[in-house]
């Protein structure tokens, strides 16, 4: 358990001559906007560290750890990990290795937990009993402390397990792209003008009241970030709809709107009428344009999705990827449609498994039959 400084930096100086570096982190999220760290874990091949950040003031050797290139950093589903690090250092860690994409490749499950994949690889039944724990408030306890081991113990021994299979198997570079994104800075980057994509039930509204719903957004998100709370405690997801659906000119207006009052200061409702009044100057020509989730395929497309189903659910079996990362429905769906644009079937190692195939089955070009029972791939 590192508390001091001078411990961290003694720890890194050891942990910056391995080629990679386990990494985890217990954070609070529920009552702020920015996450608040409350525990690094850092695991070496014969070492493994808890280090709190609540008590070192001065984290430099850390930072210089997750910055350093020639350090492979491994996690699992550590998105949010990654996030917290890029707020507080302003640049992102990489290289990055995630164990729980690399198993999606490897034939597990998508989104496969930590644990099950520790007890699959290494033979070891984790107690996940302090998952939901206060990890803000001290001392911690004897077992919260070994529970932040054992969230980053196993995986320098998942990272060595996975990477050997995928590289057996000619597939490490299929990552190549996702970990890419992972260590790019504006991957984690927050736009407050785009976020209004996100409201619940933003897509009922006219362009006009979406470049309301746009202004106002924004500004509840940089309001959010100013005060460090949820951006839902500064104005809900419905409140935001009705008021672009309103379009109230004065705080009387704003104030009758339903939901507004329980949670606005009223010493805020002035920007909130200024936003207003900005998404109803925006010129016709530069009013948003929300993408409309695609309607429901001609039923004689849905024949050719179903074949395409069953060609995809064959090829994942075959190459041991789970079948929603090689194809999910929505990606049936476009092509089938005629949407070959960017597509993700028709990149990379999606379009050297199935990709091409799928696009000679639409094209009459394969056909799929029954033999002894079992489907197989004919060329016509």
């Amino acid at each position: 358990m590192l508390t001091t400084t001078q411990d961290l930096v003694h720890f890194a100086e050891r942990a910056c001559h391995a080629p990679a570096i386990g990494i985890d982190t217990e954070f609070m999220r529920e009552r702020t906007y920015f996450a608040k760290l409350c525990l690094v874990q850092i695991s070496l091949a014969d070492e493994t560290a808890v280090i709190d950040p609540l008590a070192i003031d001065d984290l430099t050797a850390l930072f210089d750890l997750l910055r350093d290139r020639r350090i492979v950093k491994v996690l699992h589903a550590g998105t949010q990990d990654l996030e917290i690090f890029y707020r507080l250092m302003g640049s992102a860690a990489a290289p990055v290795f995630d164990t729980q994409v690399a198993a999606t490749l490897a034939g597990f499950p998508q989104q496969t937990g930590y644990g099950a994949l520790v007890k699959e690889l290494v033979g070891v039944q984790l107690d996940k009993a302090d998952t939901f724990t206060d990890w803000a408030r001290r001392p911690l306890t004897p077992a919260q402390i070994e529970y932040a081991h054992d969230d980053v113990r196993y995986l320098l021994p998942l990272y060595e397990t996975l990477h050997r299979a995928l590289e057996r198997d000619e597939r490490i570079q299929w990552l190549e792209k996702d970990f890419a994104r992972l260590a790019d800075p504006a991957f984690y980057e927050v736009v407050p003008e785009e976020q209004w994509r996100r409201v619940k039930r933003v897509s009922s509204l006219n362009r006009r009241q979406l470049a309301v719903a746009r202004e106002v957004t924004a500004w509840r998100e940089r309001e959010a970030q100013k005060r460090d709370v949820p951006k839902r405690w500064v104005v809900g997801d419905e409140s935001v709809v009705e008021i672009a659906r309103r379009m109230p000119a004065t705080t009387a207006d704003l104030e009758a709107i339903r939901g507004v009052s329980d949670k606005l200061p009223r010493g805020a409702y002035g920007a909130v009428v200024k936003a207003v009044e900005r998404g109803r100057g925006v010129p016709e020509s530069d009013l948003p344009i929300l993408e409309r989730r695609r309607r429901r395929p001609a039923a004689d497309i849905d024949g050719a999705i179903d074949l395409m189903v069953a060609l995809v659910r064959l090829r994942a079996r075959e190459h041991g990827v789970a079948m929603p990362i090689l194809a999910s429905r929505d990606d049936l769906e476009r092509l089938a449609s005629g949407d070959r644009e960017a597509h993700a079937l028709l990149e990379g190692w999606r379009r050297e498994i199935v990709g091409d195939e799928l696009l000679a089955l639409l094209e009459g070009r394969i056909a799929l039959t029954l033999k002894n029972g079992l489907l197989e791939v004919e060329k016509r």
